[in-house]
């Protein structure tokens, strides 16, 4: 076993390549030569940063890696980024077996089969979003027209949050995701979320619906602060994850138009290409914390307890071990083993819900404009690489 600690440790985070699809050079190099190496953060600390496939699984899947964001040791990339998961943690910053118990308040909200019913009501959606841009002329900025729409209206109906107030929340949103936002901005906006959700959460103990909010009020289990925390976790997560990945989704598929004929000819494939873009691209760019709380043996080297642990989901999805070629994208791939959702007891809870908006989106758009070309040359696209949240502030394209 190699225990002996590698020198010359990386920069996190790395420079981009050339590819905007792909994961930074540097990142794709440690995999292919050193797959647990130690990385350099702003802070001086040198977590371990894990890229291979095998290895990922294995560290998220291994309950002696917390991911437990107040513990001594636990990676941030900025001190932004500190502020935001340190600060307030939210469920999925638990251990078990609070994160467990905090989690199975909302499983029944994301079964599989609850969503399924869900998906006439979420074709409505896309078929009326683009009935409205369509009409409006041949050609539209698809993020705010479509791709950010969908999610959000969606997830609000879930909560129990009017739609009306989106932009209120999506602003915030932005600045919690934004890299170069401030501790004190941060916070701001931490609180400007926590409460206006709980001014919404006393208002629906007056005036109860069948929205996720009430529903935790009426088990009454949690304070209205506690359920307004798990609500801004729920806001985020269920607009800005899916409206970027459909956006950059939408993009790769015109980058790549042998792929996009495909899924045209055989709209049988739409799910297994769901599954190939969530991992071709992979929106969550930072890597997800963890820290050991014991000795544990990860790619032949030894991290000790406290030490910090950085899993790369985007490079571990281009692993070729894992994924012939994972550097081209295939949409008759079998790509069900991928990482974008994270893995183990962490992994996303609301994962059922973001694959049926991306497969209906998806289908609508390949299905309802088969001439949808970009607008704009493609160096002149801006990808959110100041965001958490990879993905592209905004997407002209003309039909």
């Amino acid at each position: 076993m190699t225990v002996t600690e590698p020198t010359s440790p990386l920069t996190a985070p790395a420079a981009r390549g050339s590819c905007p699809f792909a994961p930074p050079p540097a990142y794709e190099k440690a995999r292919r030569e050193s797959p647990v190496t130690r990385v350099s953060l702003w802070d001086g600390s040198q977590p371990w940063l894990i890229t291979r496939h095998e290895d990922v699984r294995a560290v998220l899947g291994d309950r002696r890696f917390s991911a437990e964001s107040t513990r001594p040791g636990f990676p941030f990339l900025s001190e932004g980024r500190k502020k935001l998961t340190g600060g307030d943690a939210s469920f999925i910053r638990m251990d078990d077996p609070e994160h467990a118990r905090l989690r199975r308040m909302l499983t029944a909200d994301f079964m599989v089969k609850k969503i399924e019913a869900m998906r006439p009501d979420i074709q409505r959606v896309a078929d009326d979003l683009l009935d409205r841009m369509t009409a409006a002329g041949t050609s539209a900025d698809l993020v705010p027209e479509f791709a950010l729409p969908l999610p959000s209206l969606v997830i609000c109906r879930l909560l129990g949050v009017p739609y009306e107030d989106h932009d209120y929340f999506q602003h915030r949103s932005r600045v919690l995701l934004h890299d170069d936002s401030t501790p004190d901005e941060i916070r701001g906006a931490l609180d400007d979320l926590v409460e206006y959700l709980t001014r919404l959460a006393k208002d629906k103990e007056r005036e109860p619906d069948d929205g996720i909010i009430s529903r935790l009020l009426a088990r009454g289990e949690l304070s209205v602060k506690e359920i307004a925390a798990m609500g801004r976790l729920l806001l985020i997560a269920g607009h800005e994850t899916t409206a970027n990945m459909t956006a950059l989704s939408v993009l790769a598929l015109l980058r790549e138009p042998a792929q996009l004929t495909r899924l045209r000819d055989d709209p049988s494939l739409v799910k297994g290409a769901v599954e190939e873009l969530l991992r071709y691209l992979t929106i969550v760019h930072t890597g997800l914390g963890r820290v050991a709380t014991e000795d544990v043996s990860v790619g032949g080297h030894v991290i000790r307890a406290g030490e910090g642990v950085l899993c790369v989901l985007n490079a571990a999805n281009r692993d070729e071990e894992a994924f012939p070629s994972g550097a081209a994208l295939d949409v008759a791939r079998d790509a069900r083993r991928h990482v974008a959702f994270g893995f183990g007891v962490h992994q996303c809870l609301g994962q059922p819900l973001a694959r049926a908006e991306l497969q209906i989106a998806l289908e609508t758009v390949v299905r309802r404009l088969p001439g949808l070309r970009l607008a704009v040359p493609f160096e002149d696209v801006r990808f959110r690489n100041d965001m958490a949240v990879y993905g592209v502030h905004a997407l002209p394209v003309a039909w």
